[in-house]
């Protein structure tokens, strides 16, 4: 067997289980339509890996009103609880879909610098799913993270079309 075989039989070499491992998903919690299919579908995924985590990921935008600090400082938490509920009642749900207690991170920024970010932080992240809108364009995070910067990622990106219904996403996970 020349070397150039055997180096080209190495890369067939046969599937090993993988060693049990922490494999969290990640998916953006917003007001956005087709957020709720992303979570749905990214719960269901996780509550049926082996080792599924499921990570619910917000950002704040920065305030627009920045005239008086007592009024910005205001501004910041009233966001921040309405984040911290929003989230809750999402968790909750997850929960109450599929058994799995998501993580909650709840950043302030710019969303696409700040998820950016919070992929390149952390080690254990298996997938990034997002929601795509059904109608124009995707939607501005599908549109940043499928195109040039999707191949320097850490995990996997995940595009969950819009469209789909409740039970369709349930017979897919």
């Amino acid at each position: 067997m020349t070397e150039a075989t055997a180096n080209k039989n190495s890369d067939k070499a046969p599937f090993r289980p993988l060693a049990s491992r922490r494999r969290r998903f990640v998916v953006v919690v917003d007001d956005s339509p087709e957020c709720h299919v992303a979570i749905r579908f990214a719960s269901g995924r996780a509550a049926h890996v082996d080792g599924g985590g499921l990570v619910l990921f917000h950002v704040i935008p920065p305030a627009e009103f920045q005239h008086w600090m007592a009024v910005e400082d205001r501004m910041r938490e009233e966001s921040l609880e309405e984040a911290e509920l929003l989230m809750k009642d999402v968790a909750d749900t997850v929960y109450n879909y599929c058994g799995v207690h998501p993580e909650v991170v709840i950043r302030q920024g710019q969303p696409k610098e700040e998820l950016q970010n919070f992929i390149e932080q952390e080690k254990d992240l298996f997938a990034l799913f997002l929601g795509a809108d059904t109608e124009g364009e995707p939607g501005p995070l599908v549109s940043y993270f499928s195109g040039p910067l999707v191949g320097s990622l850490r995990c996997p990106v995940v595009i969950v079309p819009g469209c789909l219904e409740d039970d369709q996403i349930d017979e897919m996970v």
